[in-house]
């Protein structure tokens, strides 16, 4: 049937029962992605398949990993850039067009991520199949790289399952388990993943019908309701996303509303589109931040990391949530702490993080095995890796290592979770300096991705490079920074937070000053955060980052602590917090005219102290500070991270708007000499 055919990403079966099964399995790459020649290459099976019809069809992977991860991300970063991408799209638009006209029916087999491009595919299939396995998710994340589906995938996913659970999917990107997606109709079978083949062909065999939504959900794609719904999403997204910062959902929102009767038409106007929204700076920037990710995700080799049992000295919020998620990936953990009753809170909560993670109680209970209660702290003596994360005093910490470095095992490492206190003084205790390394995780741990790396003069290189290892087999992003006070992460944020907190002192209103952040595009406002963090812990750093930098801490936090106001964790902070932990803000009169300068008060604190740690070599490079920031602290994604904005909107005009602040404001704004350097550039 295919003979002749030069196949360098496919392979196929054909079956004594008549059924074709289609192998994708993409050249010199560990995972499937949609390139040129990916699509070329099914085109032409899919025109032999319309020539010579068999009984079925089966697509599936020949990658262990999954079914297909999308399109291939670094050749469209080429198409947005040559101006290819209309084209290309209407290219694969009608590759799928023929596979779905197919005179037979065709299966995807789906395990592990099918994502983008890859559900698209599938959903051009006559019928779908998914393994039951965790890894397994389906999804349409496109949104995330400030574009829409547009291989089809806004057209076929609501009139597969309505116009509200389809444009959810693609709305926030979210992938659905396999569970979730037969429950909503995206998938017609979950299976075991040994089973698959064997499922699609009792599909295919049983000449059972094409999953078919249900009538109201059908009524949904209607031209009345597209425009009583689309008003209705339109609102609650707004209300999530700035359509100035994040055009995308509300450019496909607009697409299902006016063309969602015509598939035809909404085709060409789907790639039309995408082809637009390829050439916004928020897709541009958003796309930098998924090669960010792709390059922290890229530093070190788990099989490197040689760690198997991880010892966590301190069962506190951050200690217990550490080792919970240590055990959650798999290691072996012990958490240590002066009683026992300082370590039940933390195995109550990791029993909590694995039920919800992982659903079913074997699976709980095998996880809670590995993580294992340790007052007399004997794990120190077989641990692999030692974290500790008691409080945050010199004192204290020094005198743990001087206890337990006698008892580690030669080839086992001493990390820190400080958040503040240079490495160059902890090591002061340490007989063996050079087995020290800040492993500073962010709160809370089971959702924050970043992990700084934090170095010092006398470290080992191998230790180095062991800890990038580990963090790729807990699953985050490690990010080399140099051992200052606050490292890179709190350092920034640091002149942010207390540049609000003025604001706060001087009578601007904690709404008014959270608004201003978000407009801006921070993902909550820095009055909010302090909460969020503790105001004693936020004032702990600061008190640190005020000696080492000259930093002015507001009177009014020193106040709120010292009374008791810890933040939301007390339901007293600059909010008052009810019993479900949402925040009360006071009304904001109607005439309250916020300072003309808020917002680049704020932001401006950030981006000079972004540009002395640059300056500094706190990071190795600016994409390493813009991926800490944006992985760390949330700085607005669509912005491509401090220093990208900062040359995005000049550093003359930058550099000049805070000379004008430090005329006005004094010299905490007086430009950094690193201005100079990016100037010239």
């Amino acid at each position: 049937m295919f003979e002749g055919l030069q196949l360098s990403n496919w392979r196929w079966q054909s079956g004594e029962n008549g059924i074709v099964t289609l192998i994708f399995d993409k050249a010199d790459s560990k995972v499937n992605a949609f390139s040129t020649d990916v699509m070329s290459e099914l085109d032409q099976l899919v025109e032999r398949l319309a020539i010579e019809p068999p009984r079925g069809v089966i697509i599936t992977s020949g990658k262990d990993a999954g079914f297909c991860v999308g399109a291939d991300i670094k050749e469209f970063e080429t198409l947005f850039k040559s101006g290819a991408v209309f084209t290309t799209l209407r290219r694969g638009q009608r590759v799928f067009d023929r596979l779905e006209a197919l005179p037979c029916p065709v299966a995807a087999a789906i395990h592990g991520h099918c994502m983008g491009g890859g559900t698209e595919l599938a959903l051009a299939c006559t019928y779908r199949v998914a393994s039951d396995e965790p890894s397994t998710r389906i999804g349409l994340p496109e949104v995330m790289l400030g574009i829409h589906p547009g291989w089809g995938g806004t057209v076929r996913l609501p009139r597969l399952i309505g116009a509200p659970d389809a444009m959810d999917m693609m709305l926030t990107g979210r992938g659905l388990r396999a569970t979730q997606a037969l429950s909503k109709g995206v998938v017609d079978r979950v299976t075991g993943r040994d089973s698959l083949v064997d499922a699609a062909e009792k599909l295919i065999l049983g000449s059972n019908k094409p999953h078919q939504p249900s009538i109201p959900a059908r009524l949904t794609n209607s031209w009345p309701a597209r425009q009583v719904l689309a008003k209705i999403i339109a609102d609650k997204t707004r209300a999530k996303a700035n359509p100035k910062h994040y055009p995308a959902p509300f450019a496909m929102i607009d697409l299902w509303r006016r063309h969602g009767g015509d598939p035809d038409k909404m085709m060409v106007a789907e790639a039309r589109s995408v082809t637009k929204l390829a050439q916004t700076s928020t897709a541009r920037n958003l796309l930098r931040v998924f090669f960010l990710r792709e390059r922290l995700r890229s530093l070190g080799d788990p099989k490197s990391a040689g760690i198997e049992h991880v010892h966590v000295v301190g069962a506190g919020t951050m200690g217990g949530d550490i080792a919970a998620w240590c055990a959650y990936k798999g290691l072996t953990v012990t958490l240590q702490d002066r009683e026992q009753k300082y370590i039940d809170p933390a195995l109550k909560r990791a029993r909590e993080l694995f039920e919800k993670k992982l659903r079913k109680p074997e699976k709980v209970q095998e996880t809670l095995a590995r993580l294992q209660s340790d007052v007399a702290g004997d794990g120190v003596d077989k641990a692999d890796l030692i974290i500790e994360a008691i409080f945050e005093n010199l004192e204290g910490k020094q005198d743990l290592y001087r206890e337990i470095e006698p008892r580690m095992k030669d080839s086992a490492i001493l990390a820190t979770n400080t958040s503040s206190i240079p490495l160059q003084d902890l090591r002061e205790a340490l007989k063996q300096p050079e087995r020290l390394i800040g492993l500073h995780f962010f709160n809370p741990v089971a959702k924050m991705m970043l992990l700084e790396i934090v170095r010092h003069d006398k470290l080992d290189p191998a230790i180095e490079e062991r800890c990038m290892g580990f963090a790729k087999q807990i699953d985050r992003l490690p990010v080399p920074v140099t051992s200052t006070p606050g490292f890179l992460v709190n350092r920034i944020l640091m002149p942010y937070m207390l540049e609000s907190f003025k604001l706060y002192q001087e009578g601007v209103p904690g709404p008014v000053i959270d608004k201003a952040a978000k407009r801006f595009g921070m993902p909550m406002g820095p009055i909010e955060l302090a909460d969020q963090v503790g105001l004693d812990v936020a004032a702990s750093v600061a008190t640190v980052l005020a000696d080492a930098f000259g930093l002015d801490i507001p009177e009014r936090l020193e106040e709120m602590v010292e009374g008791g106001k810890r933040g939301k964790k007390d339901g007293q902070g600059f909010y008052s917090y009810d019993d479900k932990g949402k925040p009360e803000k006071p009304d904001v009169p109607d005439d309250y005219s916020p300072p003309a300068d808020l917002t680049d008060r704020m932001i401006l604190a950030y981006l000079n102290e972004s540009v002395r740690c640059l300056r500094e070599g706190v990071t190795d490079d600016p994409d390493l500070l813009d991926a800490g920031m944006i992985f760390g602290t949330g700085f607005a994604p669509f912005r491509g991270g401090p220093y990208q904005h900062i040359m995005d909107t000049g550093p003359t005009e930058l550099k000049s708007r805070l000379e004008s602040l430090a005329a006005s404001h004094g010299d905490r704004f007086k430009p950094d000499a690193g201005w100079d350097d990016l100037t010239e550039d």
